[in-house]
């Protein structure tokens, strides 16, 4: 049986509930971020979405600081900057930056899609073509460069960033950042909480190619999944219901808050759109603690990964640390 006592994090995309305004949704996130960190989770990552009013996740940077400024311990990054949107030097300073004041305590995670619409990706891009999406292997290593050691600059640098050596992480929902990740030698996030139809072979791909570096010796694999953990596994039935009406949110191209739970979807969606909600949603823990601990021992035995990082679409924000700390308990008892 594989290690079920492993490191475990939370990603969290900063969405609003139905009423509530951008302001406590932005609190809610800092709230979680402090329950998170007491129950001895090791990292809270915070998304990057644009033209969403469904989400405050946009200023990634400046939520990170804003997290980092009220947590002690809990290191805090971004799930993750979106680089196509971003010069790397600019990302370099911001988050040197906060490197310099809260140190050992900032993560960079790196993803090459927009997080975003085509339009709304084209008001952001610093060039008028897409070629920033291609750019994404230089823009990685253009990064690791700024943070890296003092004689190993070139005449422009990132003051401050130098020496920071910040982790970078790559993020991928398909198998092209697997080959990346691996070839640089980075640590690889695969993003099954939303796209898991390309999670086995993007993990397999990682291990198969990855050449040590000075960043890691072997492989490390993190996936992020969603988890819905409640006291029994009715309960958690009910409240996986607000993240079937986000899913679902996503496939209508719909802007709704993320919504209470409900007893009956099949009132609300249709045979196509639940198929596509639920491939969208398929790696999903969900109910008590003893049948989490089921999914995840079983996952485990399939994939035996280094870290996961846990996303919970759960309403009630007391319910929702209720799940976090199910989940924390479960890798905690082993």
């Amino acid at each position: 049986m594989s290690n079920i006592q492993i490191p475990v994090s939370v990603l969290n995309l900063a969405p609003i509930r139905q009423g509530q305004g951008t302001k406590e949704a932005i609190d809610a996130m800092v709230d979680l971020a402090q329950a998170t960190e007491k129950m001895g989770y090791t990292r809270y990552w915070i998304a990057e979405h644009h033209n969403s009013p469904t989400l405050v996740s946009s200023a990634t940077s400046i939520l990170i600081k804003h997290t980092l400024e009220h947590t002690d311990t809990i290191r805090v990054g971004s799930g993750g900057v979106m680089l196509p949107n971003h010069a790397p030097l600019v990302v370099a300073e911001q988050f040197g930056t906060m490197a310099t004041i809260y140190p050992n305590r900032v993560d960079l995670g790196l993803g090459r899609a927009p997080g975003t619409d085509m339009l709304t990706a084209s008001a952001l891009r610093r060039s008028k073509n897409n070629e920033s999406v291609y750019t994404f292997p230089k823009d990685v290593e253009e990064l690791l460069t700024y943070f890296g050691p003092e004689d190993k600059q070139g005449f422009v640098k990132a003051h401050p960033g130098v020496g920071t050596n910040i982790p970078i992480y790559i993020l991928g929902s398909s198998t092209d950042s697997a080959h990346l990740a691996a070839k640089l030698g980075l640590p690889y996030v695969f993003a099954s909480h939303f796209a898991p139809r390309w999670m086995e072979e993007a993990i397999r791909i990682y291990r198969d190619e990855f050449q040590p570096s000075t960043y890691l010796d072997k492989p490390y694999m993190m996936v992020c999944l969603n988890v819905i953990a409640a006291e029994t596994d009715e309960q958690a039935k009910l409240e996986s219901s607000t993240m079937q009406q986000f899913f679902l949110n996503i496939v209508r191209g719909t802007q709704r808050k993320l919504s209470p739970p409900i007893e009956n979807m099949d009132a609300v969606w249709t045979e196509q759109e639940k198929a596509a909600a639920s491939n969208m949603s398929s790696v999903t823990f969900m109910g008590s603690k003893d049948t989490v601990r089921a999914q995840l021992q079983e996952f485990q035995n399939n994939y035996n990964v280094d870290e996961i990082m846990v996303v919970s679409y759960i309403f009630d924000p007391d319910r929702q640390k209720r799940s976090y700390e199910i989940f924390k308990e479960i890798v905690d008892e082993g």
